[in-house]
């Protein structure tokens, strides 16, 4: 089942809306670097595993 994680769902100073979906550990590594890179965060294992946490089923979209 895809994943998905959405920068909305996290406080946020700059409102990001990126959301990330696909297999688990490509968004858990995507979601990492994003937060590193756009947000200031270390990219740390503590900080894998709170995205992991917070990892949701991608809903199917219907057209």
């Amino acid at each position: 089942m895809r994943k998905v994680v959405d920068c909305r769902d996290m406080p946020s100073e700059m409102n990001c809306t990126l959301a990330i979906s696909g297999e688990e550990e490509e968004v858990v590594r995507a979601a990492a670097e994003h937060a590193a890179s756009v947000h200031g965060h270390a990219d740390t294992p503590e900080l894998r595993e709170q995205i992991r946490s917070g990892l949701k089923d991608e809903t199917p979209q219907h057209a």
